[in-house]
């Protein structure tokens, strides 16, 4: 292993863990929030950006062009809702549907499979060759502060009478019925939210590799959830407020992107990724078991031997 070029490729793991530490934030809200398994993040991934550089290749200001992104988003969540709520199929088979129909639409906002953009023709936000440069346009920078103003607003929407709605569907959609919630109308927001942010990580992960290609999501509901689960075991008993818990999903995003690099410095292929991503997803899904079941042996041993 070369420890100088692991040292350099940190700023670029850091920057990338941030960007889809928001994509993160969006698997956060379904798989915890609203206990719901969503497969639609896959399409939505290439959604985003393919929106993104289509728009800004259209004339679209960067701030519309990100705005459009996350309709596009919105608009992906609000059909697998629809198909949950009234059609009746299964959350994660609707995500499956959902997935499948977007990369035929990404194809068609594209045009092609893969669109670059040149970062020399554009204003962009970030971009990759910016990441070892100390000044506000690095991507750490500039990316930190999307992440910071994406928990700050979803801390407060989730304190808010309707979040609150969201949330209580998530823990007990009985109950929530009972209380006079419309969970149909809150499973669909939760869905539509998460696929938004989804969107608006990836219009920014185009501009940072500069292009979008129709197969950038494959496997990104592995890379979200696997953020999901480090930052839950690292730091879920650290952090119990909801802004930190949303903090601990993006951190979670940048220590899997730091383990990615220091593998691929270790000397593993690129090609293997995929089941490196899959045995460090099952290791932390594996500790809070083991945890679990070994204090609960030692409390019963020490149970009977005070008996």
């Amino acid at each position: 292993m070369n420890p100088v070029a692991l040292l350099n490729a940190m700023p670029g793991a850091i920057s990338q863990g941030l960007i889809w530490g928001i994509m993160a934030i969006g698997v956060f809200i379904t798989y915890k929030v609203l206990d719901v398994s969503d497969l639609t993040v896959d399409g939505t991934l290439c959604t985003g950006g393919a929106t993104f550089i289509m728009a800004t290749m259209a004339g679209f200001q960067i701030p519309m062009a990100l705005l459009l992104a996350f309709l596009a988003g919105l608009a992906a969540g609000l059909v697998t809702g629809l198909l949950h709520v009234a059609c009746g199929i299964p959350a994660i088979l609707a995500g499956i549907l959902t997935q499948l129909a977007l990369y035929s639409v990404n194809l068609r906002i594209m045009g092609k499979a893969n669109q670059p953009i040149n970062a020399n023709n554009y204003d962009l936000l970030i971009s990759s060759r910016n990441v070892k440069v100390l000044s506000p346009e690095n991507p750490i920078f500039v990316v930190g502060v999307f992440v910071v103003l994406t928990i700050a607003v979803l801390y407060w929407f989730f304190g808010t009478e309707l979040g609150s709605s969201l949330r209580a569907t998530g823990s007990n959609a009985n109950m929530a019925r009972a209380q006079g919630i419309n969970t149909n109308f809150t499973k669909v927001l939760g869905l539509m939210l998460a696929n938004g942010l989804v969107a608006l990580s990836s219009a920014l992960l185009a501009q940072y590799q500069g292009f979008a290609d129709v197969n950038m999501g494959r496997g990104a509901i592995v890379i979200g959830l696997a953020a999901v689960i480090i930052g839950q075991v690292v730091f879920g008993k650290v952090f119990r407020n909801f802004a930190l818990k949303l903090l601990s999903v993006v951190l979670g995003s940048i220590i899997y992107f730091v383990v990615y690099q220091v593998v691929i410095a270790l000397g593993m292929s690129g090609d293997d990724m995929k089941l490196i991503t899959a045995l460090i997803v099952a290791v932390f899904l594996t500790i809070p078991y083991w945890k679990a079941q070994y204090f609960s042996k030692s409390v019963k041993i020490g149970g009977d031997h005070h008996a």
